[in-house]
């Protein structure tokens, strides 16, 4: 073993070895989990090492060497931009759990009560409660297999130093993005039915008796029911959010 270390760590090897670093290292700035803000930074450096270790006796053969300098500057752009498009089939999952959860915290009036984040920009309580479960569920599901397996796939669908196609990569993201956004409603669904159902209640307790403050009978009604709401309906909503995690992170739904 001693003797092959010269060789593992040839110049043409490390120029080589980098480009599955920028590839893995430009994905981790969008994989959940793995590249949350609350991440150490340090953590992050190990796991894109990680990844980049297992990936590239996988992917060796398939590389084109790299012998001198000039060769590798002119293939950072595209491994950069083919690793964000990997990262990004992930971050549209959390993105979901995101929607999902802002449109339910409005509809319920609960948007601005316990406001937080996992160390990004503040977000309703019921997102922070979505996304926690989601990325908890995401890694019983085998997060990390399925970031290999997109990693793999993308090696066949961009290889090394070749830029992705702009006009199918445009049509590729405005779907899976318009796909998203109604995902995210449809989960949201049942917070927005009892939100409807309980406005043209009150409206209707208010036009029967004016003299009624309906703001105080309505407000700690809407709330309760919200979270008793989030309490049946979680189950549910993360189970179709896991099929929907598996479908986008294989190979196959990935469209790549």
């Amino acid at each position: 073993m001693l003797d092959s270390l010269p060789v593992l760590m040839s110049e043409q090897n490390v120029w080589t070895a980098s480009l599955i670093v920028l590839r893995v290292g430009a994905a981790m700035a969008f994989l959940p989990a793995f590249g949350e803000k609350a991440v150490p930074m340090r953590i992050k450096l190990g796991a894109t090492l990680a990844f980049s270790a297992i990936l590239a006796p996988l992917i060796w053969p398939t590389l084109a060497q790299i012998s001198n300098r000039q060769d590798w500057v002119a293939l950072i752009g595209p491994e950069i931009v083919s690793g964000l498009l990997v990262g990004f089939v992930f971050r549209l999952t959390v993105f979901v759990l995101q929607i999902a959860g802002t449109i339910a915290a409005q509809s319920t009036s609960l948007s601005q009560f316990f406001g937080g984040g996992l160390g990004a920009d503040p977000q309703p309580a019921f997102s922070t409660f979505f996304v926690v479960s989601g990325l908890c569920f995401a890694v019983m599901l085998g997060l990390h297999i399925r970031v290999v397996e997109l990693f793999l796939h993308s090696y066949h669908s961009f290889p090394t130093g070749v830029w992705p196609v702009p006009g199918p990569t445009a049509e590729w993201a405005i779907s899976n993005i318009s796909h998203t956004f109604g995902l995210g409603f449809s989960l949201a669904g049942p917070f927005v039915l009892a939100s409807l159902i309980y406005n043209l209640g009150l409206g209707a307790i208010n036009k029967a008796m004016p003299q009624l403050m309906v703001a105080l009978v309505g407000a700690p009604a809407i709330s309760y029911g919200g979270l008793l709401l989030l309490m049946l309906s979680s189950p549910f909503i993360l189970t179709v959010w896991g099929r929907f995690f598996m479908r986008i992170s294989s190979p196959e739904g990935s469209g790549f």
